[in-house]
């Protein structure tokens, strides 16, 4: 039999309010207080566990111990993922879904991004030239709205450029706050999922033709495991996780921005020193800067892990943000330093800014390799 040690618990009630205060660093910060990297507590009166560190991670991402389907909170439903994607679903229908994300990101599609997205630069580059000042993170935005329109094969008016792009901008921003910035990005999907909906109705009534092989052609003619097209419900979520992730990206080029400001050494090196050291400064922007605090998964059966139990049904949040900075994983962790990067080896739980495992197969992002 195995033994069942007794997980630690946070000694208070109610812990949301530490993890407002604290924020990225509250699962860390309370697992080095109690010296362990399992410990119990409750977040808006649910019960949880919280688990730290790579081998935390290898657990997290096991498909036999875990689900995601239940897992996330309607809240970050009705902002950033929308409802019945990819992101929880498990087994078959998640790996069949999966599936449809990955033929989208094949080598000429990829190749098809990276030049609509130079041209665009190109293109607000010589406009920003004429102006005293720009808010990065906006023009980025809009830029990348623009670009991951285009490639996707989603109509994109100019007039309403900055609403899209915005919108999508809402959608991330509103999951992790409460009050007006959450009620903004409920609205901003409410707005979009009726957009990109109504583009998937035309694809399907034959008014729209995108290019056969884009993300808007592949999602409206994908069939799930019955046979059936995916609702153009569904499928409109489906389809702005294709366009919001990459609108996103305008949040690591915004950090990008601000290395190469605070660590000029850095700058200089990008200007002279080739594809190998711009390749090794975007991880370290992907694993200094915060972006995903933690993901949340449902014990799928009991199981014993390091001689805790952990209960079907259960709650359990993996720590993100304190694997890509556990300084048993990274020398100086809360320093910026793009050369840890040179000839380190990709292991698949010691960084995960964007998930853990294997891509193909299980919860890691498809389009990791479009943000890099």
């Amino acid at each position: 039999m195995k033994k069942n040690n007794q997980i630690k618990c946070v000694k208070f009630v109610e812990s949301s309010p530490m993890l407002l205060w604290e924020g990225y660093k509250f699962i860390s910060n309370r697992g080095r207080k109690l010296r362990t990297d399992i410990f119990e507590t409750r977040i808006m009166g649910k019960k949880v566990i919280c688990i730290r560190g790579s081998e935390a991670a290898e657990v997290f991402y096991d498909e036999r111990r875990f689900k995601r389907k239940g897992a996330a909170p309607k809240r970050v439903q009705k902002t950033l993922t929308g409802e019945n994607g990819v992101q929880g679903l498990d087994g078959a229908e998640h790996s069949q879904r999966k599936m449809m994300f990955l033929s989208i990101m094949n080598s000429a599609n990829l190749e098809l991004l990276q030049r609509i997205l130079l041209k665009q630069w190109e293109i607000s580059s010589r406009r920003w030239e004429r102006k005293k000042q720009i808010l990065l993170f906006d023009e980025m935005q809009e830029l990348l709205c623009k670009a991951a329109c285009q490639w996707a094969g989603v109509p994109l008016k100019k007039c309403e450029i900055k609403l899209r792009a915005d919108d999508l901008g809402k959608m991330v921003d509103g999951f992790g706050g409460i009050g007006p910035r959450y009620w903004e990005g409920k609205c901003a999907r409410k707005r979009t999922e009726a957009w990109i909906k109504d583009i998937i109705e035309q694809i399907r009534s034959h008014k729209l033709h995108p290019r056969i092989g884009s993300a808007a052609y592949i999602i409206a003619w994908h069939y799930n495991l019955t046979g059936e097209l995916l609702s153009s419900q569904i499928a409109a979520v489906e389809l702005i996780n294709i366009i919001r992730p990459i609108t996103a990206i305008a949040t690591y080029v915004t950090f990008g921005a601000h290395a190469m400001y605070t660590h000029p050494v850095c700058r200089k090196k990008l200007q002279s020193m080739g594809e190998r050291y711009v390749d090794m400064f975007v991880q370290e922007v992907r694993r200094y800067y915060p972006f995903t605090p933690f993901v949340g998964a449902l014990v799928k059966k009991s199981f014993f892990w390091k001689n805790h139990l952990f209960k079907k049904g259960t709650l359990v949040l993996l720590d993100v943000y304190g694997i890509d900075h556990d300084p048993r994983i990274w020398d100086w962790p809360n320093e910026f330093r793009p050369e840890r990067f040179f000839d380190r080896a990709k292991e698949p739980y010691e960084f995960i800014p964007q998930g853990g495992g294997d891509a193909s197969k299980g919860h890691r992002c498809a389009g990791e390799i479009v943000t890099i």
